[in-house]
């Protein structure tokens, strides 16, 4: 299993090496005509089987998914986690074990990454084939999927971190792939310090936890919680929360995300549905019997997880551009299952994560059809594409029940199973959802989740409706050809349009998982009024954008609460402020110094350099003027 497993992580870790060596060569190897690669037709078909970056990329891809799947089903007949150690590093007092761990809940997320990867790099062929770089493009998206993996099947903290980091360089890459526009290449710069100052105090939880415990493995350390000091484990927590809050995009590391929408369409897909957001929330999960002995940690976490999902959907209510909806979208479902966590719904939040993995891998690549072919990404262009794009359509239109939770799709099981998770704790005073034993939850934070998911849930039916039927109905608002996207891009995603229908039904056998009738209703009639109120809008106005009925405040929800202009105000003016004080000082001061000290010493030189002309009568004269001088004081002093 553990051999498995590696494979797993090592097949696309090959891919990216592979492609960055010998992309466009073995092209030209299988006899490919230069030029751009045909992105739809026969000719696509054809130029498929010679576009030697495309099979690097796809081909060991395809077969670290046979593996996941392979181990999924091991791990599902035979439940159990299994570990297994490669090597060790000694470091004296510590020992560094480089072994992996496979159990249930890495089984499913790594089958899911693989699933999603597959499906973005097969997507990406058509996507990408007029790209220059689309060989290093798939090579950063293998090493991106094979570091995402490491995370998952890590049996050591360190070699978790190690793939965390990875992670985070990827993206920085694949964000700004297009780095000739000054946007894209700022936006993967933000992306990459806004997550690093998470990663400082996730480190540092990892260290602290690890020292506590006497181990970095993962089954050490979850052995030794009962014994180690409260105070640590309640720092080593908190510490870690702000990892996840970067990589998961949570309040108040949230900021970058929304800006990440500048890389290539599929890559928001990978991000948003199967690796980078996903991996905060997966430590989570993964270290969850630590974090249950922490109530400080679980309140922030439900602090976070209330900002984040209601306030990204309002964000998102918005917003003109398609991938900046669906990138607040994550935020705020990624918030949903940060609730899930912090009232003890474990078993819900990580439905939901896999759940969210397909239907948002879904609705990112179905938006990169709808954005191939009318060309903008703005909503106030599209309209009308309902007939000539059927494929994208009901796929989307899956998807979009997904995200608002509408029955018989994923979303209404995973959502559903978060809010009742979430009801229970509140009804409780504060009890955590499936685990009685333990209870930290304040009550009334447990009542603010509560409310937080249900009012949520009313706005997320709103934004999904609007972007809906500014997409799919009405006229055409700007001239294009309404035709359906390549075969490469359509196939991919309706694809993905089945598990983004059928998971939820994985659930029923699982008591926590099944729908509660109470909270489904409920939640279904707040969704019903958003969806509701946006419909009666759009209406009487098809031509008209429902956001603009929020008046005033229609500004402060599409700058996202001006929290980046706060963020401007309080830190990135006073960091430059200071930055160019040291670039001063440097210069007037410690240059200024160097630099007078040698041009003193120049001078000083120069003077000296006069009595040194090479001029031999005036050498002697200055000996003959010495005698005289000599003989002088001689017969004066005598």
């Amino acid at each position: 299993m553990i051999v498995l497993a590696s494979f797993v992580i090592l097949l696309p870790f090959l891919a990216a090496f592979a492609g960055l060596l010998l992309g466009p060569r073995t092209s030209r190897l299988l006899g490919a005509r230069p030029g751009p690669v045909p992105d739809e037709g026969p000719d696509a078909l054809r130029g498929l089987r010679r576009n030697g970056p495309a099979l690097i990329a796809c081909v060991p891809l395809l077969a670290a998914t046979m593996l996941a799947l392979v181990v999924a089903v091991t791990v599902w007949r035979d439940p159990g986690a299994r570990t297994g150690s490669l090597t060790y590093v000694p470091t004296g007092t510590l020992r560094i074990d480089i072994g992996l761990q496979v159990d249930g809940l890495a089984a499913l997320v790594g089958l899911m990454v693989c699933c999603v990867a597959l499906a973005v790099q097969v997507y990406s062929v058509a996507y990408m084939a007029k790209d220059p770089r689309y060989s290093s493009y798939t090579a950063f998206i293998s090493m991106f999927t094979a570091a995402m993996l490491l995370v998952v099947f890590a049996g050591d903290l360190l070699l978790l971190y190690v793939g965390w980091e990875v992670m985070g360089i990827c993206s920085y890459f694949l964000i700004g792939h297009h780095w000739e526009d000054r946007a894209n290449s700022r936006a993967a710069v933000k992306a990459f310090l806004v997550t690093r100052v998470g990663d400082v105090g996730f480190l540092l939880g990892i260290l602290v936890l690890g020292a506590g415990a006497g181990t970095f493995t993962v089954d050490g350390v979850l052995a030794a919680v009962p014994e180690m000091p409260h105070g640590t484990v309640v720092a080593a927590t908190l510490l870690l929360l702000a990892g996840v809050a970067g990589k998961s995009a949570q309040f108040p590391l949230h900021t970058w995300l929304p800006d990440a929408m500048a890389g290539p369409t599929p890559i928001s897909a990978l991000i948003h549905a199967a690796t980078m957001v996903a991996a905060g929330i997966y430590v989570v999960a993964r270290l969850y019997p630590v974090f249950l002995d922490s109530a400080p940690a679980l309140t922030l976490l439900g602090v976070m997880a209330v900002v984040s999902m209601l306030g990204s959907a309002l964000a998102a209510l918005a917003q003109d551009d398609l991938k900046r909806v669906l990138a607040y979208s994550t935020i705020s479902q990624l918030g949903y299952m940060a609730a899930g966590l912090a009232v003890g719904a474990e078993s819900a939040a990580i439905f939901h994560l896999v759940a969210h993995g397909a239907f948002k891998a879904l609705l990112f690549l179905a938006a990169g059809c709808v954005i191939f072919v009318t060309g903008s990404n703005l909503l106030r262009r599209y309209g009308g594409l309902r007939r000539a794009m059927p494929v994208t359509f009901w796929s989307m239109t899956i998807g979009y029940a997904a995200l608002i939770g509408l029955p018989p799709v994923s979303g209404f099981f995973s959502k559903d199973s978060i809010i009742e998770g979430a009801r229970h704790a509140a009804a409780e005073s504060g009890l955590v959802g499936d685990h009685p034993e333990v209870a930290h939850l304040p009550g009334a934070m447990a009542w603010v989740v509560y409310i937080g998911l249900l009012v949520t849930v009313g706005v997320t039916a709103a934004y999904v409706v609007r972007a809906w039927l500014m997409t799919f109905f009405g006229e055409a608002r700007s001239s294009f050809e309404a035709r359906e996207a390549p075969a490469l891009m359509a196939v991919p995603v309706a694809v993905l349009a089945v598990p983004a229908a059928l998971l939820g039904f994985f659930g029923l056998g699982a008591d926590e998982l099944r729908p509660h009738f109470a909270s489904a209703a409920l939640a279904l009639l707040w969704a019903a009024a958003g969806a509701a109120v946006v419909y009666l809008t759009w209406n009487r106005d098809p031509a008209r954008d429902p956001a603009d009925r929020l008046g005033v405040v229609r500004p402060v929800f599409a700058r996202a609460f001006y929290v980046d202009e706060l963020y401007a105000v309080l830190i990135v003016r006073p960091v430059r402020s200071l930055a160019r004080l040291v670039v001063a000082a440097d210069r007037h001061g410690i240059d200024a110094a160097v630099e007078g000290t040698a041009a003193w010493s120049r001078r000083a030189g120069g003077l000296l350099r006069r009595s040194q002309t090479g001029n031999a009568q005036t050498y002697m004269t200055g000996v003959l003027a010495g005698v005289v001088l000599i003989a002088v004081g001689v017969v004066v002093l005598l």
